[in-house]
């Protein structure tokens, strides 16, 4: 294996910490060169020197001897106050400068002292106890990177999922379980892989080992869509359970349901079943960046989970390979010939066929309040309802 190097860098967000004092970090996720990743927190003033003394090592391209071969973007000074607003504001420029520092010359892009700032620090991996009076408040990016100093209304809170089943970790990377941990989810990966902290760990961690607290039921989750997604298998997968499906590398199959743990429901002619989103790339998708995700493997499917504890009385609802199959082939034999699925956008309607296809999951029925006494009906009516029912009386 050659030398290391940084693949990419993402800002998730930032924290607001309260020890030793009041102060601002940014998340970053950090991908390297074996296909790990890793999460650092930095201050800007931190940043800021990584940023002087990066320009020093290259005058040249730092643009100190002509200021036409620039190519180290620019980073702004701290302000003598960095507030809430100052720390927001910054995500966008990070962003570009991370973006603009992974596409210089590899002598600037690799060199020691850039590898040396992302590294993983013993700081990075310690989380506030239970003991401390304030928490860190934690302000995620939002999903299009767009961010705006207005709209602050405090601090996003982190959603809460309990384990439903001892897991033990497989590399550094993840975090291991134990029935009934509560974690926090900093980020929630297609790949059915979810970012969770606890106390003092933190780790990727397989979304089937997680429930939400309120309901057994993933509120995300979509509907299916049985006009289908096309996409490409870009690993071979061999099914180990009876709604899994087999593929091989380089196969044409439809999605119709893609579902937050990470195993999305395919279809290859009229047949379905599971297979695993991270073996599966979508009709024009870079085919590296695809190949970046298999590194970790697919998490475990809920169905494979042995000893599963739930604190609920009622099991997650999933629709079975026979419904799938079944609304399948009633599609495709109502869809036109030659037709071929594409990718829908967000705002386009349902056809006329997709709309009484579509399995609608049971809406709750609102439940209906108790009659209220005769004492507390005279109590809010009016007077002259008062009059008149006395009068009846």
């Amino acid at each position: 294996m050659g030398d290391p190097f940084i693949r990419h860098i993402a800002l998730l967000g930032f924290e607001k910490r309260y020890v030793p004092s009041q102060h601002y970090v940014y998340m970053f996720l950090v991908k390297w060169q074996d296909l790990s990743e890793k999460v650092v927190y930095r201050r800007f003033t931190e940043i800021y020197e990584f940023h002087k003394i990066l320009k020093e090592m290259f005058p040249i391209e730092a643009g100190d001897i002509n200021p036409e071969n620039r190519i180290i973007p620019h980073l702004p000074a701290p302000r003598w106050f960095d507030g809430q607003r100052v720390a927001e504001s910054r995500q966008g420029t990070l962003t570009e400068y991370c973006n603009s520092l992974m596409n210089l010359p590899g002598k600037i892009s690799r060199c020691p002292h850039l590898l040396n700032f992302f590294k993983v620090r013993p700081d990075d991996l310690k989380l506030p106890t239970d003991s401390q009076v304030k928490k860190p408040e934690t302000y995620l990016m939002p999903r299009d990177g767009k961010s705006n100093a207005a709209d602050i209304t405090g601090p996003i809170i982190l959603q809460t999922y309990r384990a439903i089943a001892d897991y033990e970790k497989s590399s550094g990377s993840e975090m291991a379980l134990a029935t009934g941990d509560v974690v926090d989810v900093v980020e929630k990966s297609q790949s059915g892989w979810w970012f969770c902290q606890m106390k003092t760990k933190r780790g990727w961690v397989p979304a089937s080992y997680l429930e939400p607290l309120d309901s057994p039921d993933e509120a995300e989750d979509p509907e299916p869509n049985y006009a289908g997604e096309p996409y490409i298998t870009i690993k071979a997968y061999t099914a180990l359970l009876e709604d899994e499906i087999s593929l091989e590398q380089g196969e044409t199959i439809e999605v119709i349901h893609k579902l937050l743990d990470g195993w999305w429901v395919i279809r290859k002619e009229d047949v379905t079943g599971y297979f695993p989103s991270m073996y599966l790339q979508q009709a024009g998708q870079d085919t590296e960046q695809a190949q970046s995700r298999i590194k970790r493997g697919a998490p475990p499917s809920r169905s494979s989970i042995r000893n599963a504890h739930s604190i609920h009385q009622r099991s997650r609802k999933r629709l079975s390979q026979d419904t799938y199959r079944r609304n399948s082939v009633r599609f495709l034999q109502q869809r036109p010939r030659g037709a071929r699925p594409g990718p829908r956008s967000p705002g386009s309607a349902l056809t006329e066929e997709e709309e009484s296809l579509k399995t609608e999951r049971p809406k709750p029925q609102p439940a209906v309040p108790p009659r209220p006494s005769a004492d507390l009906i005279l109590h809010r009516c009016s007077e002259s309802t008062k009059r008149k029912l006395a009068s009846a009386v």
